[in-house]
């Protein structure tokens, strides 16, 4: 009993343990299955990103060797808006390839053209083939590779790879090369994607700008979206952005007009700019070159002359200067190469100014210094090695050796019998600078002080300037020492240098001594400082118009200020986006595809407020010299949207003070061009106002001649001689080149109001009986501010420089400060041949032209020929009258002798008949005294 009971246990504890191992291996087996699913799953999310990942890497492989045969159009690119076919060989020079410009390349294509032609032998037939036909499989090549990076991008975009769809909607928007397709539509779509997925800012960005100008149709135009977007990318810190935020904010566009919210947003995208630019080296990065109008590459909107751009004082400008040597033919290749020959000679001041070029890149540089950039139409390859080779040559010959212990104090070269430093002073200013900055060599600030210091032993400003900044800074062992530099930045600003002014206005902004730093500031911007100068200077302005202590009138003042200010120091900081700068290389390209890349960069530059792309894209889109025909701007005839577009652009450009863009507007609402549909009387009144605007400068006679037109034909306006012969003579005044239609166009006025008069016409229309009366009728023109929209007029003259008198500029008076400043005057005149801005062109001109004189082989006919050659240069205008006068007068002559001749046969005829009737003769028939009868006529 009791041994089966346990037999029964036995069996039950067998089967409860049987049961226990088939569920622990049923649940083993159950997990082991799930472990290997859960092992393929992540393994196959691993090979998803491992593939995107891929993908995306071999795109952008793919996609630099397709740019690779574009990369160095950059490089190549001089002057501004022209098309440069440099060859990179001396074979490729002499054989230019198919598509280049001159005779040679003119050949080749007429050559093409006739290679299916029986006159061509037929070796030449097989080498064009051959030629065009490898030509060809390499665009095909490359074309292949493009559709490849759009495959890849796509399909790693697909598979999630965020980078990969950012990459894809830029360049299908912004096309790398011609290979590439330009797709607003697919472009929209992945930035769309794109900022869903990430929420970047660039993204948004682009989207606001597709939203706002419904570009190629890519999507409906939506003003809401486009503010929603800016919004968005804005608050996320896209420069671009906030500029665009601030400009329609300051010209009430799509918003309603704020000037603190512009302030906002302008001080928010200056203030990246600004952080930029500290991240360089002491004395921050190097400026921008200041880009150019299109327009002003032309003479200006109407052309050399007759543009405001290119007269009065505006024809001193450096890219007018740019647009005067292009046009008579000369290169910068050749200037810095007679520049180069003459300073290879040893002549120093060849061998200065190129270094000086070199240096800056570009033939103009600013007027505020070394610090102050240079222009942007007189580019050329800078080259930190040439300005140093050719600086250290001028410095070494007074400083043949440096010393062992650059940091040991050195004896004065004066006590060693160098009075003057003359340009080795100058020139060792420069080595100091790129020594402390570290351009061309390497970064060494106890060479930059040793050079500094040689420099400022002559008083040379820039030397002066730099050990200010070694000092405050502590540059050298960590020493820092404010009043030393004080010392030395007052040294400087003593000579007007602008960059001086900014240190000095630094330390008391440092300070919280606003009113102190704000003079300064300012002295430094009448100076020539383009960039910190202003940003500072905004900041006070800001300060002020949040300020509730101050007047609402003032506030809104310091609040204008302040806009136009941070303004350009965002639009001038743009070393990470250098929009215009893009644009400029893309139109330099001359192909289709160049040109639309160009107008696009354009346009988007335009929506963020910059006035240079506003006048570029309306320049090239107007209806007189639109480039854009039969393109997809503008597929078929001309359309009344591209003149909307452009008269947008120009009245954009107008509203920031460019008087040839106000004209333009005058000229659009005049001839119906992108206007509304309206009465045309309207927009005559309307073209009117726009004319009487841009007159109101005192700057446009283009503007002066339209009205008295207008005035004297009664169109937009009352008819009425008197203010159309006061417009007339006012043209004339503005500028003189208006001689020749301002005299036709009186003479005319004239002789209608004598027919009016002799017809009993009105008063208005009498130009013969003058009424003391209207003279309340036309309006003086009113004085332009001081500073407008952030400029300083060309115009304004500097006061101190009218009169030579102690001012008193902010900084405290301490006794020996006057005879201080009297010596700094005498000194400054002895260096003015040095220091002077002028024209390196107009000065390689005039030497090359003293060099002819003295060293040429002259006869007597050279020798008169050489001595006169001045005077007829001078006097251009007056030998073009005497040519005039002398053609008059030999007209006259010739008719006076045609009458006379007459005379004198009518006479001889008279007496020859009274002779013959005294004889009883007849007279001859031929003679014509009287009619022949029957019987005379002569026989056939």
């Amino acid at each position: 009993m009791v041994s089966s009971k346990r037999d029964s246990r036995a069996r039950k504890a067998a089967y409860i343990a049987f049961g226990l191992v088939a569920l622990a291996a049923v649940s083993c087996a159950t997990n082991t299955e799930n472990g290997v699913h859960e092992e393929q799953k992540s393994t196959q999310i691993i090979d998803t990103a491992a593939e995107a990942a891929r993908a995306y890497k071999q795109a952008i492989t793919t996609l630099h060797h397709v740019n690779a045969p574009y990369a160095h159009r950059e490089d190549h690119i001089d002057l501004p808006y022209t098309i440069h076919n440099y060859s990179p060989s001396f074979w490729s020079t002499l054989l230019p390839n198919i598509q280049g410009q001159g005779p040679i390349a003119t050949a080749f294509r007429i050559v093409l053209k006739l290679r299916h032609q029986t006159l061509l032998p037929g070796f030449v037939t097989k080498l064009l083939d051959r030629q065009t036909g490898s030509s060809r499989r390499r665009e095909e090549d490359l074309s292949g590779k493009a559709v490849k990076v759009l495959d890849l991008l796509q399909h790693a975009a697909d598979l999630g790879h965020t980078d990969a769809l950012y990459t894809l909607a830029h360049i299908s928007l912004f096309p790398p090369n011609p290979h590439f397709p330009s797709n607003p539509e697919l472009s929209y779509k992945a930035f769309s994607e794109h900022a869903l997925l990430t929420g970047n800012a660039t993204s948004q960005g682009y989207l606001a700008f597709l939203y706002s100008t419904g570009y190629h149709n890519a999507t409906a135009a939506d003003e809401a979206r486009a503010h929603l977007y800016l919004s968005f990318a804005a608050h996320g810190g896209h420069k671009g952005s906030e500029m665009t935020m601030g400009y329609r904010h300051w010209s009430g566009i799509g918003v309603v007009e704020d000037c603190m919210s512009a302030l906002t947003w302008y001080e928010d995208a200056a203030e990246q700019s600004i952080a930029k630019y500290q991240t360089g080296p002491p004395g921050g990065l190097s400026l921008p070159l200041i880009p150019p109008r299109l327009s002003d590459l032309e003479g200006g909107v109407y052309g050399p002359g007759a543009s405001v751009a290119s007269t009065g004082p505006n024809a001193a400008r450096p890219v007018i200067k740019t647009a005067n040597a292009r046009a008579a033919g000369e290169t910068w290749e050749d200037l810095l190469e007679y520049y180069s020959y003459n300073a290879d000679r040893g002549e120093l001041d060849f061998a200065y100014r190129l270094g000086k070029i070199f240096y800056q890149g570009s033939i103009y540089g600013g007027v505020g210094g070394i610090a102050s950039g240079g222009d942007g139409a007189s580019r050329v390859p800078r080259d930190y090695h040439r300005a140093r080779q050719y600086f250290m040559g001028i410095a070494r010959a007074v400083w043949p050796k440096d010393p062992a212990n650059p940091r040991a104090s050195q004896p004065s070269v004066r006590e060693q019998g160098h009075v003057q430093g003359g340009y080795a002073a100058a020139a060792a200013g420069y080595i100091g600078r790129m020594f402390l900055r570290g351009e061309g060599v390497k970064q060494d600030p106890v060479l930059a002080r040793m050079w500094f210091e040689r420099g400022a032993d002559f008083g040379e400003k820039e030397s002066h300037n730099g050990l200010g900044i070694i000092w405050r800074d502590g540059l050298v062992d960590g020493r820092k020492d404010m009043n030393k530099a004080l010392q030395h930045f007052g040294l400087a600003a003593n000579q007007d240098l602008a960059e001086a002014y900014v240190h000095i206005g630094r330390y008391h902004y440092d300070r919280n001594e606003f009113k102190n730093a704000a003079p300064y500031f300012e002295t430094a911007i009448r100076q020539g400082s383009p960039y910190e100068a202003y940003y500072y200077l905004a900041s006070i302005q800001a300060r002020v118009a949040r300020s509730n202590a101050v007047d609402r009138q003032l506030a809104a003042s310091a609040c204008s200020v302040g806009v136009s200010f941070f303004k350009m120091v965002a639009e001038r900081g743009v070393w990470d986006d250098n929009i215009l700068r893009e644009a400029e290389i893309a139109w330099n390209m001359g192909t289709e595809h160049g040109k639309e890349l160009a107008l696009l960069l354009w346009w988007i530059a335009a929506e963020r407020g910059i006035e240079v792309a506003q006048n570029n894209l309306a320049y090239v889109l107007d209806q007189d010299r639109s480039i854009l025909r039969f393109t997809r701007f503008a597929p078929h005839s001309l359309s009344n949207d591209t003149a909307r577009l452009a008269l947008t652009q120009w009245t954009r450009s107008a509203a920031q003070h460019n008087i040839d863009s106000l004209v333009k507007v005058g000229d659009y609402y005049y001839h119906g061009l992108g206007v509304s549909d309206e009465p045309t009387e309207i927009r005559y009144e309307k073209a009117a106002g726009f004319y009487q605007s841009a007159a109101g400068t005192g700057m446009s006679a283009l503007a002066l001649w339209n009205l008295g037109y207008m005035y004297e034909n009664g169109v937009g306006v009352p008819q009425d001689y008197h203010l159309a012969k006061r417009h007339y003579d006012q043209a004339l005044d503005v500028n003189t080149e208006a001689y020749i239609p301002v005299t036709i166009s009186l003479a005319k006025l004239r002789a209608k109001s004598l027919w009016y008069t002799l017809f009993g016409g009105a008063d208005n229309l009498n130009l013969w009986h003058y009424d003391e009366e209207i003279e309340h009728v036309y309006h003086p023109t009113p004085p332009p501010p001081e500073i407008d929209a952030g400029r300083e007029r060309e115009t304004q003259a500097d006061p101190r420089k009218e009169e030579e008198q102690y001012v008193d500029d902010g900084r405290p008076w301490y006794p020996g400060r006057a005879r201080e400043e009297f010596n700094r005057k005498l000194s400054g005149r002895a260096a003015d041949a040095l220091n002077q801005d002028d024209d390196p062109v107009q000065w390689a001109r005039d030497r090359r032209l003293a060099e002819n004189e003295r060293d040429g082989d002259y006869g007597p006919d050279e020798y008169f020929d050489g001595a006169t050659r001045k005077y007829r240069d001078d006097d251009t205008d007056d030998q073009f009258w005497e040519t005039m006068l002398l053609v008059i007068l030999t007209i006259l002559v010739s008719a006076l002798l045609y009458v006379r001749g007459r005379w004198v046969e009518r006479m001889r005829r008279e007496e020859q008949a009274r002779q013959q009737q005294g004889n009883g003769v007849p007279p001859r028939p031929s003679d014509g005294s009287r009619p022949r009868s029957a019987d005379e006529q002569p026989p056939r």
